[in-house]
């Protein structure tokens, strides 16, 4: 009995030797290690997993900020904050400086520069205070810019005044383009051609291609009418009155005409009242009352009489 007892005892002492101790156990998350095996597999030092999953958490934080920053306007705040910084470090606006304004009020250009939301120099609006100064009718074209520290630089190109618009009752100086520069008063209106009648300014360079197609009648003419805004009448210093058809081909037809009828017998300073050239290769004339107004004779020389009829007459 002895021999079995030690035997089985032996069994049961072996069993506790291979049974697990009892007591605080440390486990091992698998998962996580896997992970950080694979990562430490390129060659990382450990713990790099951890600090890469950390990242990508601090990214997504940052993410979410800006996108709250952004829906509540915060970089604007941000900006103007920072441009107002820079102005109270000297970069204000304190001088303005004006280039090519001969015409134009210097005093407006002033006024529009100085209206400004901040004259921190960042703040300037540059586009808005061209767009302002191109309101002006004299002002065709305008450059800003900033001269840091404290200035605003400002160029202007004005339009030259080309004719008088006489509308209505009211006259404008206007350029080339027929954009309307200034009202003008009668005792005080510049030497220039007149142009009469509801859009006639609009159509200011139609005439000017005319009178490039008789470039010795341009300083003789005083005004012109723009007729049912389809046709012009000229009129001279002499006084006459040249009416064109409609058409801008026609009427250089027919001013071509008139100009070669003049160079041939001196159409103007007879005293018509008015040469109406609307009916292709005709000319009609109507006289003044004035004495001495003759219909001139415009056709062609037809030659020496022939030999056989000199001697039947």
């Amino acid at each position: 009995m002895t021999a079995r007892i030690a035997k089985g005892g032996g069994a049961r002492g072996g069993s506790r030797g291979r049974s697990k101790p009892r007591g605080n156990v440390r486990r091992v998350d698998t998962r996580r290690s896997k992970k950080s095996g694979m990562i430490e597999g390129f060659g990382f030092a450990p713990g790099t997993g951890r600090r890469i999953t950390g990242w990508i958490f601090a990214g997504m934080a940052v993410t979410a900020a800006i996108a709250a920053i952004l829906a509540f306007r915060l970089p604007q705040m941000a900006g103007t904050a920072l441009a107002e910084a820079v102005g109270g470090a000297g970069f204000t606006m304190r001088r303005v400086e004006i280039k090519g304004a001969n015409r134009v009020s210097r005093l407006d250009i002033y006024n529009i520069a100085f209206d400004q939301p901040s004259m921190a120099m960042p703040r300037v609006d540059l586009e808005a205070t061209r767009a302002r100064l191109l309101r002006f009718g004299w002002i065709k074209e305008a450059r800003v810019h900033r001269r840091l520290p404290d200035t605003l630089v400002i160029d202007v190109v004005e339009r030259v005044p080309a004719a008088i618009w006489q509308n209505s009752g009211r006259l404008s100086l206007i350029d080339g383009e027929g954009v309307v520069l200034e009202p003008v008063r009668v005792e005080a209106m510049p030497d220039l051609p007149r142009v009469i009648g509801v859009s006639a300014n609009r159509h200011l360079a139609a005439l000017a291609g005319l009178l490039e197609a008789a470039p010795h009648l341009r300083p003789q003419v005083t005004d012109a009418t723009w007729v049912g805004d389809r046709r012009w009448d000229i009129r001279f210093q002499s006084g006459e009155l040249l009416s064109l058809p409609e058409g801008q081909d026609a009427a250089r037809r027919a001013i071509t005409v008139f100009a070669r009828m003049d160079q041939q017998t001196s159409m103007l300073g007879r005293g018509y009242a008015r040469i109406d050239m609307r009916i292709p290769d005709r000319a009609i004339v109507r006289l003044t009352r004035q004495p001495g107004a003759t219909v001139p004779e415009l056709a062609p020389d037809p030659g020496p009489t022939p030999e056989d009829l000199a001697r039947t007459i």
